[in-house]
């Protein structure tokens, strides 16, 4: 196999992103080369060149002008002439074999740099366009007149047919885009979102968290908190869960700005003490957050993005052996069904939800059985060293 030097183009600021981190340092670690073209929106005054963990960093400045241009990406092109310019800056100083663009807001701008001379890879972290139909700046004043979704979809599906090869999160989206443009799955590559060795291997464990949930029956939730993830179904569940399981308790590590809500919703549903909103949390605590923990949660409602995509989470959970309870999203679904590490209920259907966790905290054969699943799956198939083989294909 010939080495490459590969090219990544990123459209935000370097750390942290974990999934670049873990896709450079994988091809790093199979002896490719990986330089970094990505952009500090923030004003961190960070050096323009350096190295991290053996990536060579190049990094350009921008400000909040052209962050919201990033945002107007397909409906004029500004943002697409920034990227283009410092891509090509970025190619006269590095020698690069292979470009490796991160997600849609730099793409165009990177193939108009290329102008057709390097084999380009796209590497979509999620389904944006579909996504973007949620997010609140899109759906409102000004944005519900600057930011169309539909255009991003058919620049998307133009990128993806453009690109030599098209990385994905899950099988699950390599289907859904195999279906809508009618490109060949062979031109997908699968590297979803898992987590690495040392992440639970070695982890620090902080035992006044172990200690503070020793004597509750836990289920923890971990990440963002917007309406779309589903949380309000999983506190609805516990004024009846609250009576067959008086020691019960949902832990919520992430924030959003509908935290408010959730927290609305426990003080009107008189939940106070079944319920810790404990915002967002330093990662490194998260191996104790789910130590102390008896199941872990994903209550995701359904929807295109949320059927072709992981969440972190649950490979989070999965490492330290948490069963899990997860809304009938296709892929989250076909995980819990294939490795048999934990129940599925009906997005938003707050009966089912608490059914399921009933029956975890009841049938202790069942909850023992789907632990032991979920730490195999993980150490023997899903994570990071396993499930990344496919970028050394890619790069073959």
């Amino acid at each position: 196999m010939k080495y490459k030097n590969i090219g990544m183009i990123l459209d935000k600021d370097y750390p942290p992103d974990p999934r670049v981190q873990n896709e450079a340092k994988f091809l790093i670690q199979n002896g490719h080369s990986v330089s970094l073209l990505c952009i500090d929106f923030e004003g961190k005054n960070r050096p323009e060149k350096e190295t991290i963990d053996g990536i060579n960093i190049f990094r350009i400045k921008g400000n909040w002008l052209m962050a919201k241009f990033s945002a107007l990406a397909y409906t004029l092109p500004i943002y697409h002439f920034f990227i283009r310019h410092h891509v090509s800056r970025f190619l006269k100083q590095f020698h690069i074999d292979h470009l490796h663009v991160h997600d849609m807001p730099a793409a165009v701008g990177t193939f108009w740099a290329n102008k057709g001379r390097l084999p380009v890879t796209l590497d979509l972290h999620e389904n944006r366009p579909e996504i973007m139909k949620y997010y609140e700046h899109v759906n409102q004043f000004p944005g519900n007149l600057l930011i169309f979704p539909k255009l991003w979809k058919k620049a998307e599906y133009r990128s993806i047919k453009k690109a030599e090869k098209v990385v994905v999160v899950t099988n699950e989206a390599r289907d859904y885009y195999v279906k809508e443009i009618g490109v060949s799955p062979e031109k997908f590559y699968i590297a979803p979102n898992s987590v690495l060795k040392s992440f639970y291997s070695d982890p620090k464990i902080d035992q006044e968290i172990i200690n503070k949930y020793k004597d509750h029956f836990t289920l923890l939730y971990l990440g963002n908190t917007g309406s779309r993830r589903g949380l309000s179904t999983s506190i609805r569940s516990l004024v009846s869960l609250r009576k067959a399981i008086p020691n019960i308790k949902l832990v919520v590590v992430g924030t959003s700005k509908d935290l408010i809500d959730l927290k609305n919703l426990t003080n009107e549903l008189d939940l106070k003490d079944h319920v810790d909103l404990l915002g967002w949390q330093d990662f490194e605590l998260f191996p104790s957050f789910i130590k102390a923990s008896n199941i872990g949660i994903c209550p995701l409602h359904k929807n295109i993005h949320h059927d072709t995509t992981f969440a972190n989470k649950v490979f989070q959970y999965l490492a330290f052996g948490l069963p899990i309870i997860v809304s009938n999203c296709l892929t989250q679904q076909n995980l819990v069904e294939q490795y048999e590490c934990g129940l599925t209920f009906e997005e938003k259907n707050v009966e089912q939800f608490a059914d399921r966790v009933l029956t975890l905290h009841r049938d202790k054969d069942l909850y023992k059985r789907y632990s032991k699943n979920a730490i195999e799956a993980i150490q023997n198939k899903l994570n990071w060293d396993i499930v990344a083989k496919d970028l050394i294909r890619l790069y073959q």
